[in-house]
Formats: C-alpha cells, structure tokens, sequence
C-alpha cells in the first residue's frame, strides 16, 4: 500500500518524490553534456598541440603535448603576437 501525505504546499510527498527524482535525472543528463563537452576540447586541444591545464587539490597541473604531466605552467613561456 502506498501513503501519502500532505506537505504544507499542499503537495502530495510522492508527488515531491517525482519532481526530486526528475531534478536529479536532469542533474545527471547535464552532468553527462558538461563531461563531453570537456573530452571534446581536451581532445582539440590536444589535436592543436595546445597544453591542457588540470586542477586537483588546489594544485595546477599541465598535460603537454608530448603527454608529460608538470607543474610548470607552459603559458608563461608563450609569447602572443596580437
């Protein structure tokens, strides 16, 4: 047997169920957008021989194109002819 009780708007607690689990699908779909997204540009980038820049633990690090993971930022050593 399901129960339902009412909220203070008036709301079924299933119906508030349903609208959380449909938030959360929403959450995950956009997530999976976002992460594509990412692979897509880490992968041009890397195409381009331009380095991808990384952030773990407050910490920065650089994937070359040769592969090699540094800390050494690269950008500093990029001169731009604009």
């Amino acid at each position: 047997m399901i129960y339902s009780y009412k909220t203070s708007e008036d709301k079924t607690m299933r119906q508030d169920q349903a609208m959380d689990n449909n938030i959360y699908l929403k959450g995950i779909e956009m997530q999976e957008i976002g992460n594509r997204a990412v692979l897509k540009a880490q992968e041009e980038s890397r195409k381009l021989g331009i380095p991808n820049a990384y952030s773990r633990n407050g910490e920065l690090y650089f994937e070359l194109p040769s592969g090699e993971i540094t800390k050494k930022d690269p950008f500093n050593e990029i001169s731009f002819n604009i």
